[in-house]
């Protein structure tokens, strides 16, 4: 849960190309089986924008973090999957600095140029992903928080140009080798279900091998390009990226004492489109993306490094529906199919998963409303989010929430299904 007491310090005396906004949030969460207070966090997110000429912006946004509930993650911060460029920098355990965006906005003729760390947007989808993954996620809190908190900034050069009258080109270029921050065994929202783990037989040693993490400057990089176009009435697009799955693969090498577990980043070309329309009250979207290379776990003994290699095909499909400006009732439907299946697969062939999104406001939108439940259709688990916003006073703001994990423990929602909580915040603004 979130809230927000923005801050905002006009540089009037300084120069009026010169704006400082800070935001303070403040989250709790209790988890509901034990009481336990999951985390208290405090944090200060200062912006700066210059404007050092009619052509040339710098926006900086930085992230201060403290953690006094400390029960997130279990050991002390350490962060391999990021780039040296993009680390944190750590007080403790329990407090953090990180430099969020900084970046330059630039014309030159009718082509808009972005350097710096930044977050790229390609895909619209709630909860899950299909097209919108130029950036790696943070899952110290698993898909909990909003996308745009969870996402990592990368170093990137975007540049954006006319194609025509119709047509819009995208390009962007990534050197920043950081991917997906994933929580150590034994903090909250660390991964358990076999689905994901390597297989190992019982009462076997398991040792961990070093990442094996790109680090050529150039030949490293992450690389796309997105056509977009508006065209009949329909908002289009065309994407590729060339990019290193951000989740790690972890191969299982046989060792004199048991198994060496070997995490190693693999390149995979995404090659995708995203298409949208309005009927009236009706909002119809959805999102096709293939990847060329996509790694799974096998738990045939017999596989020399318990992976198996296949395309993967996945899509949404969403219904939006708006009722007087306060009402949305919208609901998706994903799909994943591989182009193999191997012998032992910890994973179905296609895999199904729903989400269905209310959001209600009252009161002259001083209440605020909003449910999300994301479904496994295969496993038959999933999770509900609830946030109630109430607008107390002009500049004060209420909130409330609450997490509930369902289903079996081996799926990828249910490995969770005992970390259910409670959020509290209030927001304030001056």
């Amino acid at each position: 849960m979130l809230s927000i007491m923005p801050v905002s310090l006009h540089a009037s005396s300084w120069s009026e190309s010169i704006e400082l906004i800070a935001e303070v949030h403040s989250e709790s969460a209790f988890e509901t089986d034990t009481g336990d207070l999951q985390k208290w966090d405090f944090i200060l997110n200062p912006e700066l924008r210059v404007d050092f000429t009619s052509n040339l912006r710098l926006t900086t946004i930085a992230r201060i973090r403290v953690d006094l509930a400390d029960n997130l993650v279990e050991k002390e911060p350490r962060e391999p999957s990021r780039d040296s460029i993009s680390h944190h920098v750590f007080f403790g355990k329990s407090t953090d600095l990180e430099l969020r965006e900084f970046y330059f906005d630039t014309f030159i003729g009718n082509t808009s140029l972005r350097l710096g760390k930044q977050q790229i947007v390609w895909g619209q989808a709630d909860g899950l992903r299909v097209l919108d993954v130029v950036n790696p996620l943070d899952f110290r809190e698993f898909i909990l928080p909003a996308f745009e908190d969870r996402r990592i900034p990368l170093w990137t050069v975007n540049l954006e140009t006319p194609l025509g009258d119709d047509w819009n080109m995208q390009l962007i270029w990534i050197p920043d080798e950081t991917y997906n921050v994933m929580p150590e065994s034994g903090s909250s929202f660390a991964f358990t279900s076999q689905k994901f783990l390597p297989f190992v037989p019982p009462d076997v040693q398991v040792t961990l091998g070093p990442l094996e993490k790109p680090d050529r400057f150039f030949k490293d990089s992450d690389a796309g390009v997105r056509l977009t176009a508006f065209l009949g009435g329909w908002d289009l697009s065309l994407n590729y990226l060339y990019h290193y799955n951000d989740q790690a693969v972890l191969y299982r090498q046989p060792n004199e004492h048991g198994f060496t577990i070997t995490p190693q980043y693999e390149r995979t070309h995404l090659i995708g489109t995203s298409f949208s329309n309005a009927f009236g009250d009706l909002t119809l979207r959805g999102e096709v993306g293939y990847s060329t290379n996509r790694y799974f776990v096998t738990d045939d003994v017999l596989d020399s490094d318990g992976i198996y290699e296949t395309g993967e095909l996945r899509y949404v499909l969403g219904l939006d529906y708006t009722y007087d400006a306060d009402l949305l009732i919208s609901g998706q439907l994903f799909q994943s199919v591989l182009k193999d299946h191997a012998h032992g697969s910890l994973r179905e062939h296609v895999e199904n998963q729903f989400t269905f999104l209310v959001k209600k406001d009252f009161l002259n939108d001083t209440l605020n409303l909003e449910m999300l439940t994301v479904h496994s259709l295969n496993d038959g688990d999933g999770v509900v989010q609830m946030d109630i916003n109430y607008q107390l006073t002009t500049n004060i703001e209420l909130s409330t929430g609450f997490d509930f994990f369902y289903g079996t423990s081996d799926g990828l929602f249910g490995q969770f299904n005992q970390r259910d909580r409670l959020t509290l915040g209030v927001h304030i603004g001056l």
